[in-house]
């Protein structure tokens, strides 16, 4: 019922700020089954490997303090992106003339996962780190300090992405990225095929994760911004489960175009929704 209730939005942000919400002040097991934690300071050490370097490896969920969540535009003053003229266009063509990607099932990428108010998986080896995703997405990137980027990579969603490790900071590198059928972060922001995004991944202590994103497009943007997120580990028995995006998506070809209103506070969404209809009652089935 919940996605539906997204499909027929057209807004996947939408229906994690309602499950969002039903989860909050209703005491400590349900925070723990949310999508989202609060935020608390923790004492325990930072895991490492058998090499030393600090273990990413986790279920992360979002702090409550992130706001405004899937707003990449989230640090900077009023939230305003510094938007070249060829910018503006192309969010004027996205509020216009495009549904949302992801309500469309097609991968939200790099940086806009980042500021997704869903939680994500890290599983990390010696020479390769995994990021996995709801929807069932997920990106591999090597971890290899002499890589370099391909002259000429295939564009994709994630784009072409080579870690490396600074010390204790996993520095992630991307280049290469399509510039159709993507939008930034929820709100329609745009990006070119001249994105460059270097994420710096640190785990301060074994309950947070944190990363500090450069975004740099000279298409689309005046200049290089940042984006930066905390997120609180889960617990042990959390974890991703198969999701079939595409599935029984029967409302797809009736979606708007663009993210729907954006709230006074950065979000996308309604600021008066009208309340969901009561739940339909199932009469138990007769015996056979």
């Amino acid at each position: 019922m919940t996605m539906q209730l997204a499909r027929d939005a057209g807004a996947a942000a939408l229906v994690v700020t309602l499950i969002v919400a039903s989860h909050v002040a209703h005491g400590p097991a349900a925070q723990e089954r949310s999508l989202t934690a609060i935020d608390v300071p923790s004492s325990r050490p930072t895991p490492r490997t058998a090499s030393g370097r600090p273990d990413l490896s986790g279920y992360w969920k979002g702090t409550r303090d992130t706001k405004p969540v899937g707003n990449i535009g989230k640090d900077l003053s009023s939230w305003k992106l510094p938007l070249t003229p060829a910018g503006e266009a192309a969010l004027k063509h996205n509020l216009t003339a495009t549904v949302d990607p992801e309500a469309l099932c097609i991968i939200g990428g790099i940086p806009r996962h980042n500021a997704s108010g869903l939680p994500f998986e890290i599983l990390q080896g010696a020479n390769k780190v995994a990021f996995l995703y709801w929807y069932s997405y997920f990106r591999l990137i090597p971890i290899d300090p002499n890589r370099k980027h391909s002259d000429d990579p295939d564009p994709s969603f994630f784009g072409e992405a080579l870690g490396r490790w600074e010390g204790d900071t996993l520095v992630i590198d991307s280049i290469g990225f399509k510039d159709e059928r993507v939008w930034i972060d929820e709100n329609a922001n745009p990006h070119s095929d001249a994105l460059h995004v270097v994420e710096r991944w640190t785990r301060p202590d074994a309950d947070h994760l944190h990363v500090e994103t450069l975004i740099e497009d000279p298409k689309f943007y005046t200049r290089p911004f940042t984006y930066s997120r905390t997120w609180v580990l889960g617990r042990s028995d959390e974890e991703l489960q198969e999701y079939s995006c595409s599935e029984n998506n029967v409302n797809k070809d009736h979606l708007g175009f663009g993210p729907g209103p954006i709230r006074s506070d950065g979000t996308r969404g309604y600021v008066d929704p009208a309340p969901l209809p009561a739940p339909i009652l199932q009469l138990p089935r007769p015996p056979k």
